[in-house]
């Protein structure tokens, strides 16, 4: 089952008198329970094509069908709709509330989903339970480390049970050791049915993935398969 079918999506931006062409007619399709990694330069074109595939841009030109809704015109409300509850967002920079516990952090989608507040709190120990982190339920931010919160990131954007995991350089604020660990993490929730697609400058975090899909002035260079994804071995 096709859960993102891209046709001839182009983004243009125009600044000023300089027009910008950050896609050009892509043309990209991810099954249900893939693993994906976008790589390329900067301004090859991944990021925009990850704010289109989350709904946080519009296609100049062409079609892209989420989870079988066609989300090409749709308006900003609709749109904040299907974010909510299509995809799951994972951020260099954690983007969690300081203020509040882990588990606030993670409940806080479901706030919007309409949920009371038993099942949100049940719902978000869950899925930092997935993520191995019901320990650090009540403790904030500043009382975690980074690895700790990323995990506390993906927990709240899974806790939606969303269509797909999307996930912007999500070791590029960790170190090689944290690293490894998210990527075993992001592993393991591969193996258990997520969708996960996965922007990266780098080599190494990029072939945790299986399948490789290279950007470059807007296009898409190459779509390959890799044959021997890296297993996330954490070093002691």
């Amino acid at each position: 089952m096709k859960i993102i079918e891209m046709t001839g999506i182009s983004r243009r931006y125009i600044m000023g008198a300089e027009i910008i062409d950050a896609l050009k007619s892509v043309t990209l399709q991810i099954e249900k329970g893939e693993y994906v990694a976008f790589m390329g330069p900067s301004g090859s074109g991944k990021s925009t094509l990850m704010n289109i595939i989350g709904c946080l841009d519009t296609p100049s030109t062409g079609q892209y069908i989420l989870n079988g809704k066609d989300v090409s015109d749709m308006t900003e409300a609709e749109l904040a709709e299907i974010r909510n509850r299509e995809i799951g967002f994972v951020f260099q920079t954690f983007n969690l509330l300081p203020r509040m516990t882990s588990l606030d952090n993670v409940a806080l989608p479901l706030i919007y989903a309409g949920l009371n507040k038993a099942d949100r709190t049940e719902k978000a120990m869950t899925a930092l339970k997935n993520v191995g982190l019901e320990n650090r339920a009540h403790h904030k931010p500043n009382e975690l480390s980074g690895g700790q919160r990323q995990r506390v990131a993906v927990a709240r954007a899974l806790v939606n049970d969303p269509s797909i995991l999307l996930a912007d350089e999500p070791t590029g604020n960790l170190d090689t050791k944290t690293s490894y660990e998210i990527m075993d993490l992001f592993d393991q929730l591969y193996t258990r049915g997520n969708t996960i697609v996965m922007v990266t400058h780098e080599e190494d975090i990029a072939h945790y993935a299986h399948r490789i899909v290279r950007l470059r002035d807007g296009l898409v260079e190459s779509d390959t398969v890799n044959p021997n994804p890296t297993k996330a071995i954490v070093p002691a």
